[in-house]
């Protein structure tokens, strides 16, 4: 049997793999772009290949160098193991892509918009929900969104609006009106796999509270409110442990209950919006 962590890692590298597929069979030769820095990464190799003819440097190696310094920060500013997890998806996001040829299976450009859009959005989605990210804008708009306090989605928008400006700009049009399409599929299966909620509250019944406020605060930096409860059935004294998550953080706090008290009962709900504070760092 596999380790929960092996598990994980496998995981991670199936949604690599996926991500692979979806570049180098469907989007990079219909010159339709992925969001994110890996449509950053399509769209310099693009510019690169039609506007300077250098055709040496590729999408995958592009893409691992854009995510170095980002990974960097992402160790410092949102925490070991979220950067880890999101590394090993982008090493071998960068290996798969050098792999697997880059060939075209259909000239129809929606289908390589869809099915491209719906490959790379399970990838991605499956290494959500398994507590990693692809890299690149995952870690950046987490950063971002600590800092300011602002809905992830926002700079997701910001960066993928420039990516299908650039793309209609200097290609045809219509090229940008694809790339909208492949972005609002990706999103959608995105939705789908994992959870469309930026924020979720936790909401866990435990008779090891304070095993579990120990182990949650050495592995994630979020607040907790503590009440006292108790079973209806049992009579049975326990505590509710209340805390405000990222969708990001879901798989780190499934993990922690399940190793410090497999008998917990959680109930993860949408959170809409909050005010006051929103990490133990905020004061």
């Amino acid at each position: 049997m596999f380790s929960f962590e092996s598990r994980r890692i496998i995981i991670v590298i199936f949604g690599a793999v996926l991500n692979a597929i979806s570049l180098n069979l469907f989007l990079i030769e219909a010159n339709v772009y992925a969001s994110g820095f890996t449509g950053v990464a399509q769209l310099m190799t693009s510019i690169l290949q039609d506007f300077f003819n250098v055709s040496i440097v590729s999408t995958g190696l592009i893409l691992f160098i854009l995510n170095i310094p980002v990974a960097i920060l992402g160790w410092f500013k949102v925490g070991k193991g979220f950067t880890v997890y999101s590394v090993i998806s982008v090493a071998f996001t960068t290996l798969f892509l050098e792999l697997i040829p880059v060939m075209q299976l259909s000239e129809d450009i929606i289908l390589n918009a869809v099915f491209g859009g719906v490959i790379g959005g399970v990838g991605v989605g499956i290494t959500l929900k398994w507590g990693a990210s692809t890299g690149g804008l995952d870690i950046i708009a987490m950063i971002l969104s600590r800092m300011k306090d602002r809905p992830i989605g926002i700079y997701f928008l910001i960066i993928n609006s420039v990516i299908i400006a650039v793309a209609g700009f200097l290609y045809l049009p219509e090229n940008a009106l694809y790339t909208l399409l492949t972005l609002y599929v990706t999103t959608r299966v995105i939705d789908a796999v994992h959870t469309r909620h930026e924020k979720l509250t936790a909401m866990i019944i435990t008779t090891q509270a304070a095993d579990l406020e120990k182990a949650i605060h050495a592995k994630m930096v979020r607040g907790i409110t503590t009440l006292p409860a108790k079973g209806a059935f049992t009579q049975q004294d326990k505590n509710m442990l209340v805390m405000v998550i990222t969708r990001y953080e879901l798989y780190d706090l499934q993990h922690i209950i399940t190793e410090v008290d497999p008998q917990a009962f959680t109930n993860i709900v949408q959170t809409t919006g909050i005010f006051g504070f929103f990490r133990k760092d905020d004061k």
